[in-house]
């Protein structure tokens, strides 16, 4: 029997401890392999307190090639910056590190491709590949920090993919990234957005973590939903918002609406009315978008006078409300931009 080969990210301390005994190799190595590794070192020569006799060793029980640097693109606007990585298998994925007064934010991928199928979003034109591993995910932020050569302070699960379509590995890497012996990021600092599959709603409510949650709306009714978003024909808005009602209450966290605003879809004073309408009275928060066009996209942008009216009359209404701040326009890395492949003939 063939064991498939671990990538090394994907190894806790526990996993790392384990091995040292099973390779016999001194118990202490195991916090210097895991402080590395924690770092996003995945470079075994870059190990330097760790004997070459261990690195070898390393190298011939795991992967520690299967995340490189395919391309990288730096905005000219506001110095966005995107990473393309090759994953070990041949997938492509893609993240982005943006610059806010706060310091670095990476929105990461969590699955090579998407299933959901959302029309107005490029991800869902490339095909799907696979779900990423926890330590896929955990690298995305490791390893586009240290090129950074800057720490990164919030990570937002909004790329490629669906996150709850790959729900143990999000759980087990926000395990990951919050472990104090490891990056320790503060839970408060991650969000992970989805699109609306009702039963992992429930189920993330139940961990009662304090990981924030956006859900990508974008439609007033079903009947809009439904034109833009399949996941809407399996759960109805009335089952999507009783399951965000549900996660305030348990959580106690208000959860964030996105909402992006297509040209003569969904952008008309009657959808505002009927949003404002449907979130009265919930812990909520609406992060408006004015929508991001990119090649072969029916979907279009409303002018900036609409999307000021829309935001005004939530506002109006009681809702609380932002217009979320365009980056990496110009190097495809907004919001509904990202996809698994550099050009049409790469994936």
């Amino acid at each position: 029997m063939i064991v498939e080969k671990r990538f090394c990210l994907d190894l806790t301390q526990d996993d790392i401890k384990e091995w040292c005994s099973t390779r016999g190799v001194e118990s202490y190595r195991a916090s210097q392999i895991y402080k590395w590794l924690s770092s996003g070192v995945t470079v075994t020569d870059e190990m330097t307190n760790v004997s070459k006799k261990v690195r070898a060793m390393l190298e011939e029980d795991f992967i520690f090639d299967g995340f490189k640097v395919l391309e990288k693109y730096v905005s000219k606007i506001d110095g966005t910056t995107k990473f393309v990585y090759l994953l070990h298998d041949g997938n492509i994925i893609e993240s982005v590190v943006m610059r806010y007064k706060t310091g670095l934010a990476v929105c990461i991928s969590s699955q090579a491709g998407c299933k959901m199928g959302c029309e107005f979003c490029a991800s869902a034109k490339a095909g799907f590949g696979r779900s990423l591993s926890s330590g896929e995910l955990l690298a995305q932020v490791l390893i586009s920090q240290k090129i950074m050569g800057e720490k990164i302070r919030s990570v937002v699960v909004m790329g490629i993919g669906e996150p709850f379509d790959n729900y143990e590995n999000i759980v087990n890497f926000i395990d990951r990234i919050t472990d104090p012996e490891g990056p320790g990021m503060g839970a408060r600092h991650i969000t992970i957005s989805t699109c609306g599959l009702v039963p992992k709603i429930r189920e993330f409510a139940s961990l009662k973590s304090q990981v924030n949650l956006a859900v990508s709306l974008h439609a007033p009714n079903d009947a809009i939903r439904t034109g833009i978003m399949p996941i809407a024909r399996a759960y109805c808005m009335e089952e999507l918002l009783d399951a965000c009602r549900e996660y305030t209450k348990v959580t106690g966290r208000r959860i964030t609406f996105e909402y992006s605003l297509f040209k003569g879809i969904n952008d008309r004073r009657q959808d505002a009315d009927e949003l404002a309408s449907r979130l009265k009275g919930m812990l909520c928060h609406v992060n408006l978008i004015a929508a991001n066009e990119f090649p072969g996209s029916d979907f279009h942008r409303p002018d900036r006078r609409s999307v000021n009216d829309f935001k005004q009359y939530l506002e109006s209404k009681g809702v609380n409300v932002t217009l979320r701040r365009e980056m990496g326009t110009d190097i495809m890395a907004a919001c509904g931009q990202l996809r698994r492949g550099i050009e049409e003939g790469t994936e």
